[in-house]
């Protein structure tokens, strides 16, 4: 059985058929439009281009939203056009298969579970880090949404109380201090306070001071800028505080970091690790989570999206195949 993910953010709609062993068979991609019916029209657009080329069953949305309890609606989506929105049901209509909707974190974390670093874990924790984190968990095997299906937004635990503002209208939000934003925010505050260094991100800053993105920051990283360098340093060691808290609460065997930052892993994914172990409570007296990069990549999501749309086909009225 070949099922289709699509993998819905905020600047691209990318969706890939995908088999039975989890494997990327074909993709395609188009921008992401504003309004509705637009994004609507690109989703199918997508799932067109390649049911013109496959035999699929079944259609998985793995969407940046919060996503209803009944898994076929979103309730709000911060970079996207729908808000309290049947999504699932449209789309269907549209494409007519069946379709199956979950959020982009949770669907990640299925794809790493089932093929990927998370293969086999009890209870596994996906921290997606990209412009903000997102988180995905899985207790005794099965998807944790919470009661209301919004769960678990980790990127939004407070770690500075008074910190920096998050979009989601606090202070001091972990994912202002770990993720590619932040790094870019990081980088900018020390040249700010080391103005005389002149550093490849300090003749960017002179220039354009919007042009420091976190993409740059790594890049200059690994040319032995030393703003950069510090700049990931903190990082990886708010990383590591945020994954201290992660097993604080939910003991993981297993925590899978993902997004576009974890293309970077190599110049902080150590350093964080170390400081997890160093401030975990009970350092030294209890088993550590493996702390892993996403085994599938880029292709996580889609995979993920496409098991789940898989799993649904198989299995009925079961949410995707994954208990509630």
């Amino acid at each position: 059985m070949l099922t289709i993910g699509v993998d819905v953010g905020g600047t691209s709609v990318r969706a890939g058929v995908v088999d039975e062993q989890g494997d990327l068979l074909d993709t395609a991609r188009v921008a992401t439009p504003g309004g509705e019916d637009a994004l609507e029209d690109a989703i199918a657009g997508v799932v067109a281009q390649l049911r013109n080329r496959h035999e699929v069953a079944a259609v998985g949305l793995a969407v940046a939203a919060f996503v209803g309890t009944d898994r076929r609606s979103v309730m709000f989506a911060p970079h996207l056009a729908w808000r309290a929105s049947p999504v699932a049901d449209r789309i269907a209509k549209r494409v007519g298969l069946p379709v199956t909707l979950e959020h982009d974190a949770n669907a990640a974390t299925v794809g790493e579970h089932r093929y990927g670093a998370a293969r086999g874990a009890r209870v596994a924790c996906l921290i997606a880090v990209g412009t903000g984190i997102g988180a995905g968990l899985l207790l005794g095997g099965d998807l944790f949404r919470g009661a209301h299906g919004v769960a678990p937004e980790l990127g939004h635990l407070c770690v500075v109380p008074g910190g920096r503002p998050c979009s989601c209208g606090k202070y001091g939000c972990w994912e202002r201090y770990c993720s590619g934003t932040a790094l870019a925010a990081t980088a900018v505050e020390l040249l700010a306070r080391h103005p005389s260094r002149s550093t490849v991100l300090a003749r960017e800053l002179s220039g354009d001071p919007g042009s420091v993105t976190g993409r740059r920051v790594a890049g200059a990283a690994r040319d032995g800028d030393p703003i950069a360098l510090r700049a990931l340093a903190e990082l990886a060691r708010w990383l590591g505080e945020g994954l201290a808290l992660v097993a604080d609460v939910y003991d993981p065997e297993v925590v899978v970091v993902a997004g576009g930052v974890s293309g970077s892993a190599t110049l902080f994914l150590d350093e964080a690790r170390e400081h997890y172990a160093r401030v975990v409570t009970g350092a030294g007296h209890r088993p550590l989570a493996r702390i892993r990069t996403a085994q599938l990549g880029d292709e996580t999501t889609i995979v993920g999206a496409a098991t789940l749309a898989r799993d649904a086909r198989k299995k009925p009225g079961t949410l995707g195949g994954v208990a509630p």
